[in-house]
């Protein structure tokens, strides 16, 4: 398995290949509070991304979907990723 890892203002990136199949992990931070009902929680460096839970397992599972549908729904899976300063 071959990883690459890199890490900016915005969380860290490890992409890893194995299996001839790429695989990108991204660490950030997620802030989350009970509500009257369920967890809810989003994610510092992207505030738009915010889900709830029934237990704090499945809000951490519900907001990783929620990063994978918002950031890589159009993305092709050959892509490629390069750190760059705006």
């Amino acid at each position: 398995m071959n990883n690459v890892r890199s890490t900016g203002h915005h969380g860290s990136i490890e992409i890893c290949k194995a299996n001839g199949e790429k695989y990108m992990n991204r660490r950030f931070t997620m802030v989350y509070w009970k509500g009257e009902k369920f967890w809810l929680g989003k994610l510092i460096e992207h505030p738009e991304i915010m889900t709830q839970g029934e237990t704090l397992e499945e809000l951490e599972d519900n907001i990783k979907d929620a990063y994978r549908m918002m950031i890589m729904e159009d993305v092709p899976d050959d892509y490629q990723t390069k750190d760059i300063v705006v």
